[in-house]
């Protein structure tokens, strides 16, 4: 039986690159820095590859230097692989030019993400790998964990036989970083697929001054063209190469792939064809709506180049009226996008009669959700609008679908909870080992995705996690929550936490109140929500137990605690043996010490206690005053929709088309994250200013007196 294990996408595509590889030429760049971080770590342990060695890793000084030296590497006859993403990728085509120019099989994996243009975006969509799509590299696209794992091995096996190099690329952040339970694959398996006798022959066709020989000439007029077409027939083989490749994966792993996979209604008349995580969630909600009577088709796009007209029209049913293709990239001044432009080339050629239309979606990790598949569908069958956006709102150029139902497509018995935490507090970490804890412990199916602050340490961030009983293709933050926890009492005050939790569902509250204070500190509006829903609403002080234990601001272990004892996952004893465990694992090389306390915590966490709360909560007026909003225009119009996680109901005309913001607004911005604020003692005070200068919330200041 294969076996399991509960990891992230990055470290999935870093699994397989290991196997098949001399040599990782690397430079971090998020969301790629974990695939080299695993791999140098896995080396410095001294894991073998199917070679029977370590992989050896360089760390150059800029992504330009590490596609140099894949070049170099590849050219002695060193299998070399390297991760990157967004403006690293940019900095690499130079090199891929070379790279393929000289039929040099390799990997590059990328965590595909946006490109900064009028902004600086971190986040996910296909800007740079679409950008890289003229340098001869074939592209392959992973649409979940699961499959960064199976494409990743097929691309280094079809590099090998092609001689073309392959980016295998996935979503930035939505899948690199999501947590989920997959299936993997050992080095044994892998090793028994490789084409030896092309492994032997790229080893031989090594720079050797044995035997030597010129690559990377200058030519004329008179001959380049011809040498630019010699090497079509490379490029049209690896189609068949690569689907050759998936068929003799699935005969070994049982799980098929093709180069274009429909899944939907075979007499589908309306049919989205889409790439990368929004193939889950496009999958998902036609299982839903198709359910339900519908008769509608998906095809995903895996290999984009090189790009098989055949094979996708092939996945087109015959019965398929309108096609909707979804580019997740930007192209200004373009016709279309580049898939769209590929599939309205392929259809036309075909000589099928079927109108193509198009959209753009998800740039810079934009949710896409079932309701904007959804009212994609509706388009279809509607107004067939073409050119489209969804997931905005644009009143300035009216290019966006009007989103009108919300659609819950999770499948029946699926549990979700969203952790509203403080960067630094362990929160992330916590959830993290709760999706490992499930997953690799029971029989369930568990997926994370964690939302980050931009300002990481002492910022917000939303985890979201899902359980369940069939594999989890919600590709998307969790909007209709069972569960929602607070871990930092200052939130209570900022954001509409309990926005969509669902009827009976559970508040988990961090704070040091007392049932009685709680009528003075929540909000109103929170009291509504907790009785009008009959919430189970639980409270625990666990910025007191940590520090009285001695953990500091570290209340992380007793915060999942409470959340197994309160959501009945799995029985108590088992999480408290499994979390107990966890910490040995994490926290063993720190002494007993430490392990001792957050073992206390465990234990102190259990403990949490529910909440009794009066009946009049569901219409009160009153209760704790939300946090004061400056009267700037600007801030209070803009930044601070922003800040209280509202940003996504923006509209176009709120943007200055450069991107240009007017300056000295941090100055509004009050986090109010702190538990305790300090008070300077006048009877206690030397005047020596160490407070003013220690003070991580500047509420103390020297004077100068006179």
């Amino acid at each position: 039986m294969a076996r399991k294990q509960t990891i992230d996408g990055n470290t999935a595509a870093a699994h397989v690159a290991y196997a098949f590889s001399d040599v990782g030429a690397i430079y971090p760049i998020t969301p790629s820095s974990p695939m080299a971080e695993s791999c140098d770590e896995w080396a410095a342990n001294g894991r073998k590859n199917i070679f029977g060695q370590t992989m050896k890793i360089s760390e150059l000084q800029s992504e330009a230097g590490a596609s140099g030296a894949v070049h170099g590497s590849l050219a002695a006859g060193a299998f070399t692989s390297t991760f990157t993403a967004s403006q690293g990728l940019l900095l690499m085509i130079p090199n891929m030019y070379k790279i393929s120019g000289e039929l040099l099989p390799c990997v590059f994996h990328v965590t595909a993400r946006a490109l900064a243009a009028h902004a600086l975006s971190i986040f996910g969509d296909h800007a740079d790998v679409m950008a890289a799509r003229q340098t001869g590299f074939a592209m392959l696209c992973s649409a979940s964990v699961q499959e960064v794992m199976d494409l990743a091995a097929v691309a280094h096996l079809s590099t090998l036989k092609a001689k073309v190099p392959f980016l295998h690329f996935f979503d930035g952040f939505r899948t690199s970083h999501e947590v989920s339970k997959i299936e993997l694959l050992e080095y044994e398996d892998l090793a028994e697929m490789v084409d030896w006798d092309a492994v032997k022959e790229f080893r031989q066709r090594a720079l050797n001054p044995e035997h030597p020989r010129q690559h990377g000439t200058a030519q004329n007029p008179d001959i380049y063209f011809q040498n630019r077409e010699a090497a079509n027939k490379f490029y049209l083989a690896t189609p068949a190469i690569v689907q050759a490749t998936m068929d003799e994966f699935a005969k070994k792993f049982g799980r098929q792939y093709h180069l274009f996979d429909y899944v939907g209604a075979k007499d589908a008349k309306e049919v989205i064809v889409t790439m990368g995580s929004s193939c889950d969630v496009t999958e998902e909600t036609i299982n839903y709506l198709n359910a339900q009577g519908a008769k509608l088709g998906l095809v995903k796009v895996r290999l984009f180049r090189p790009f098989d007209m055949k094979a996708l029209m092939n996945a087109i049913p015959e019965s398929a009226e309108i096609i909707t293709v979804l580019d997740r990239t930007k192209e200004p001044g373009s016709l279309g996008e580049p898939l769209y432009e590929d599939v309205a080339t392929a259809v036309l050629e075909s000589g099928r009669n079927v109108k193509v239309i198009c959209g753009r979606y998800g740039l810079g990790s934009k949710e896409f959700t079932p309701s904007m598949v959804k009212a994609i569908y509706d388009n279809m069958s509607g107004a067939k609008k073409s050119h489209f956006t969804v997931g905005i709102t644009d009143d300035v150029t009216n290019t966006s679908l009007d989103v009108t139902e919300n659609v819950n497509a999770a499948p029946a018995g699926a549990f979700s909870v969203k952790f509203y935490g403080l960067g630094s507090d362990g929160t992330v970490g916590a959830n993290k080992n709760t999706i490992k804890i499930i997953g690799d412990h029971t029989d369930k199916y568990a997926q994370g995705y964690f939302a980050y602050d931009s300002k990481k340490s002492g910022g917000l961030t939303v985890s979201h996690l899902r359980f369940g009983d069939t594999p989890i293709q919600s590709a998307y933050l969790i909007d209709q929550p069972d569960m929602v926890a607070c871990h930092n009492p200052s939130y209570i005050i900022r954001y509409d936490m309990l926005e969509g939790i669902k009827e009976g569902g559970t508040f988990l509250l961090n704070s040091p109140w007392s049932d009685e204070e709680m009528e003075n500190q929540l909000p109103a509006e929170v009291k509504n929500i907790i009785a009008q829903k009959k919430l189970k609403f639980y409270n625990i002080d666990a910025i007191k137990i940590a520090g009285e234990i001695g953990l500091g601001n570290r209340t992380n272990m007793v915060m999942q605690a409470a959340f197994f004892k309160i959501s009945k996952v799995i029985p108590d004893s088992d999480a408290v043996e499994y979390m107990k465990a966890a910490i040995k694992k994490s926290y063993g090389k720190k002494g007993d010490a430490i392990v001792n306390m957050n073992n206390q915590a465990v234990d102190a966490g259990m403990a949490v206690k529910e909440v009794s709360y009066p009946e009049s909560w569901a219409t009160t007026t009153s209760g704790a005053a939300w946090a004061e909003v400056p009267e700037d225009p600007y801030f209070k119009d803009f930044v601070h929709p922003i800040i209280v996680q509202q940003g996504d109901k923006l509209p176009v005309s709120a943007f200055d088309p450069a991107g240009i913001v007017p300056t000295g607004t941090t100055k509004f911005e009050k986090r109010g994250i702190a538990v305790k604020v300090p008070v300077w003692v006048p009877d206690n005070c030397i005047m020596c200013n160490q407070c003013s200068y220690v003070c991580p919330h500047a509420c103390i200041r020297p004077m100068l007196a006179t």
